[in-house]
Parts: structure tokens; sequence; C-alpha cells
């Protein structure tokens, strides 16, 4: 028997890939899906999941294409197993063999309890041929979050901080104005864009008043969250200006306000129990962004599934010191005279 050669189906996935990627920022909580349509060896229809709530990819892909009568001799690829359930929209494997598509070429099996296979199997009960597993690892990095969200059951946490050539985060007096270059401080603004919520300690609160919104890039604010064990902080602070949606966790109350919910957890397990509370609204990622004390909570409670540190030329000399943290260093990049790294948890 004939080995199948993948190589070819390969270079069409990563065409999904690139589709999906698209969607970023957009589609949370659902994952990033594209779709080709590949007829004779050719393109002929493509599309991505924009938005939640509206098309998936495979709807978008299917109406692109302009001959409708090639779909029963032509191969669908797409990044994430068609969804077998109705959610917002209807399954999009009914959608598959209602057109009479004959193979069906898929990069990761649907970790969401309500598809878990049960798309593959609809479509292999239809007499569809699916071919699933290719270029997984890749595909598995691009939804990182959605797997983290439905595995683990909780966000994908991204810690995110800058420090000075000696080790320090912010001056003695708390300030950290400004130890990263203009172009990583821009790279942070589209990080924002691309994660639901951005989250800060009290002190960092009350020493920066940080906006927490997108100001050098285009795209949609994150979801502000603050973290004051006993509501200690004025309420004229940019993050209280109701702006956009802000999540208060604290220890003594719940009070909804316009664009701003206070939210009481137990003082017990209590970064466990935020990040619990997020899972449950749905809040598919976060970044944390200082300080020092709410990142070295996350580290500590071993919270965490990615770092993103910039490492300027600055010195301080004395100030905060920098959350210490052990990690696989994956990626490394100057940008102009900064250093930013990406580490991942130790196995």
């Amino acid at each position: 028997m004939t080995k199948h050669d993948h190589s070819r189906d390969e270079l069409f996935m990563q065409r999904a890939f690139e589709l999906a990627l698209l969607g970023r920022g957009y589609v949370s909580p659902n994952p990033l899906v594209g779709c080709v349509v590949v007829h004779d060896n050719t393109i002929i229809g493509e599309g991505w999941h924009k938005k939640y709530g509206e098309a998936h990819a495979e709807v978008n892909a299917i109406n692109a294409v302009r001959d409708k009568e090639k779909l029963a001799a032509s191969t669908v690829y797409v990044n994430l197993e068609p969804c077998s359930h109705t959610g917002k929209t209807p399954p999009c494997a009914d959608l598959l063999i209602r057109q009479g598509i004959k193979k069906v070429v898929i990069a990761n099996v649907d970790p969401n309890p309500l598809v878990a296979g049960g798309g593959i199997k609809k479509l292999r009960d239809a007499g569809i041929d699916v071919i699933s597993g290719i270029l997984e690892k890749q595909g598995h990095e691009l939804n990182k979050r959605f797997f983290t969200f439905m595995v683990k059951q909780r966000p994908y946490i991204i810690l995110k901080w800058a420090e000075t050539a000696d080790g320090f985060v912010a001056r003695e007096n708390f300030d950290s104005k400004w130890i990263s270059n203009d172009f990583s401080r821009q790279l942070v603004h589209q990080w924002r864009t691309e994660e639901d919520a951005i989250l800060v300690g009290a002190r960092t609160a009350l020493h920066d008043n940080p906006q927490l919104n997108v100001r050098d890039w285009t795209g949609r604010n994150p979801v502000r969250v603050v973290i004051d064990r006993f509501l200690k902080l004025p309420e004229n602070l940019h993050l209280f200006d109701h702006q956009q949606k802000t999540i208060y966790y604290n220890v003594l109350k719940h009070e909804e306000h316009p664009n701003l919910s206070l939210i009481r957890v137990d003082e017990e397990n209590f970064v466990q129990n935020v990040v619990h509370d997020l899972y449950k609204k749905k809040i598919q990622s976060v970044i944390v962004e200082g300080g020092a004390t709410t990142l070295r909570m996350f580290i500590e409670t071993n919270c965490w599934d990615e770092a993103r540190i910039f490492t300027s030329a600055k010195t301080f000399g004395k100030g905060i010191r920098a959350p210490s943290i052990h990690g696989r260093v994956y990626q490394h990049h100057n940008i102009g005279n900064d250093v930013l790294r990406f580490l991942q948890p130790l196995p």
C-alpha cells in the first residue's frame, strides 16, 4: 500500500492557518479557524471565522466558491474539527455533508466537550473521507489560548514586564516610566488588541494610573482587571472612568456599575479564585502587566503559560526588583536597544 504524501495537505493547511490568524482579537471565546476549499489542487474558496457570533470559517469558505458544482469533487482544509452542535450558528459538519464534500483534512480535534470528535464522526458516517493530525503541533500553537481554556478550564495567562539591565522594574518610589523604548511599547499595545483582558495589581494602579487601553495600535480594547483586596484605590483613577469594561477583584463586596464590576472572591487561594471567575466570564486570555508583587503571585502559584520580558539598556542602580522566573526561553528578539524574551514554564 502506497503511503499518502501529506506535503500538499500541509501546504493548504498552512494557508488555513494564515486565514485563521486574521480573526485574532475578534473571535474569542471561539477558536481561530481558517478554511480552504481545493479542487484539482487549486483553491476555489477560502474563509475564516471573522467575529464571535458570526459565520464560521467553513461557511465563509463555501460561500466564496463561485461554481458550487465543483464542491462535490473538492477537499476542504480546516485547522479545527468542524463543529457538530448548534451554538450561535448551525453545525458546520452538516453544511459540508449537504454540499457533498468528498474529503476533509483537519489539523486538530476540537477539545470542546460539545464537539470532541463528534464532527469527525458525523462526517465519516456520511461517507466523507476525513484525515486529521496534519500539522497538529502548529495548529495547537495557533489555538493555545482556546486549548488552555477548554482543557485546563482557565484563561491562557501571559506575564509581561520590562526590566532594566540591572534587574529593576521600577525606582524606589515605584516610578516605572519609561524602561522600554517606543517600539517595545507599541508592540505591547498590539498585544493588548489580541488578548481578552489585561490585569494589574493595586500598587501599579495607584502609582502608574494606567489607562490599559489601546492607543498606539488599531483594535479592540481589552477588559481591564484590577486586584485590590481591600478596596483602597481612589475613585479618580483612569481604571474607574467607565470608558471600557473593568473588573475589580476584592475580598469585601460585590457591586455592579456601568462598565465596572466589583467582584468579591475568597482570600484563601485568591489568585486561583480570580482566574476561575475570569474563566466563568469566558475570558480566554489575560496579560498580567504588573506590578512585581502581582506578577510574583502568579509565578508562585504556577499560574502562567507564557512570559514576555523586555530588558532595556538602562540601569537604575536600586529600586523594585524584577520577579524571578524559571522557564524555557523559546524566542529571543532585539527591538532597538531592548531585548525581548519569550519564556514557557519548565515541564
